[in-house]
């Protein structure tokens, strides 16, 4: 009844607002009218200036890592999210002071990187008094909430309701402070979702595209973009959990994989924060341990099933796959593509793996006619699939045990 009655002073504590004082408070124009739901994602995104991040063909997202000088609500933010479905969109995240964006542990900048983390711990504090502060002053008292799917990545929220949007304010202790706006109805769902194995198979089998010259790959994967920070493996997960129907945010797996301040977490960690999560969604999680070649990645692949791979990502690698990309785009000639591939593979031997680089991508495809397999980083749209082949894949792999969320 005490909640009941909450939810009704918080629906008309904002009575007298229009949407001109809403949007003045944001800082941006948030609000066209007195509903986001029914606005065009793309004429959203471009009133918030928010480029796009990702797009497939029932979902899309737009991400802006927003400057020194930006606020919202009063708060500098780091991440400012959309995301939408069927061309509507579904919710917006905004992440403000946290342990990943707000820290540049790069080697040698240890003296700095103290300050900076010391200095974000007091930050997350005083993001979270002042946009309590800012919120309840639009919208009333919040009352307390739940959301998130899995033991390691549910978050203790403070909510406020109004017209059919909830703002959920989210601070894990020294983690973040993240503002997550979305319907009711999914707020009142709790972050929960169990799609049918049925569904998810079918969905994911016409995922698979098959190209004239032998590739095979994985489309419609979601992008996430991890910014400058060293969150490889946490927006990694986030994109294969979406993919395989598990709601997911790369700021809670990091904290659910007790990620180090400015990046850096282990597979294994990560895996076993999401585990609950994966689980509670009908997923599971398996550890194939398998050589990197077009025959061996077909086996999942051609059940439309990315995999995880921790691997170095050095400059030599990087360097020498991003000198093909180009050329094997306008590549009509598999057996002239060969001999540009054996003369790549003279270098390989000189390929240092930089143990400094360590680094988690997907791979996403394969072609057994030139023996390629593909891989997916999470640095944006330019680097959603790259080719490498099995030579390379082996100098610069951590280790043969890979991860695949599976039925």
């Amino acid at each position: 009844m005490v909640a009941l009655l909450n939810f009704f002073l918080i629906g008309t504590a904002c009575a007298d607002q229009t949407i001109a004082d809403l949007n003045e408070a944001f800082g941006v124009p948030v609000f066209a009218d007195e509903s986001l739901w029914d606005d065009c994602a793309e004429d959203l995104a471009e009133r918030l200036k928010w480029p796009q991040e990702s797009q497939t063909s029932t979902d899309s997202s737009y991400r802006q890592y927003a400057g020194p000088d930006e606020r919202f609500l009063g708060c500098r933010p780091y991440s400012l999210a959309l995301y939408a479905e069927e061309g509507k969109p579904a919710s917006l995240s905004m992440i403000f002071a946290n342990k990943g964006d707000a820290v540049d542990y790069t080697p040698g900048n240890a003296r700095r990187a103290g300050n900076e983390i010391r200095n974000y711990k007091r930050a997350i504090q005083e993001d979270k008094k002042n946009l309590i502060a800012a919120l309840t002053k639009l919208f009333g008292e919040p009352v307390a909430d739940l959301f998130g799917q899995g033991r390691e990545t549910r978050e203790s929220m403070k909510r406020w309701n109004w017209n059919g949007h909830a703002f959920l304010l989210a601070s894990p202790r020294d983690e973040y402070v993240a503002l997550r706006v979305m319907t009711t109805e999914s707020a009142d769902a709790g972050g929960r979702s169990r799609i049918p194995d049925s569904v998810i198979r079918e969905a994911v089998a016409k995922r698979i595209e098959k190209r004239a010259n032998g590739d095979v790959i994985l489309k419609d994967m979601p992008m996430v973009n991890q910014g400058p920070k060293g969150y490889c493996v946490p927006a990694t997960w986030e994109r294969v959990m979406r993919y395989m129907g598990v709601p997911a945010d790369m700021y809670t797996l990091a904290m659910a994989g007790q990620t180090e301040a400015g990046g850096g977490s282990s597979v294994a960690a990560v895996s076993a924060g999401a585990s609950q999560a994966v689980i509670q969604a009908g997923r599971r999680i398996e550890s194939p341990v398998m050589k990197l070649d077009a025959t061996s990645v077909s086996r999942f692949i051609d059940r439309g099933l990315p995999i995880m791979w921790a691997m170095f990502s050095s400059p030599d690698f990087n360097n020498a796959i991003n000198s093909r990309m180009e050329a094997r785009k306008n590549a009509n000639d598999t057996a002239a593509w060969k001999k540009v591939l054996a003369d790549a593979r003279r270098q390989v031997r000189k390929m240092r793996s930089h143990r400094d680089s360590g680094h988690v991508c997907m791979i996403t495809g394969y072609n057994k006619h030139t023996g390629e397999i593909a891989i997916s980083d999470s640095w944006g749209i330019e680097f959603a699939e790259r080719w490498i082949m099995p030579e390379e894949a082996a100098a610069v792999s951590q280790t043969s045990t890979h991860t695949v969320i599976n039925f």
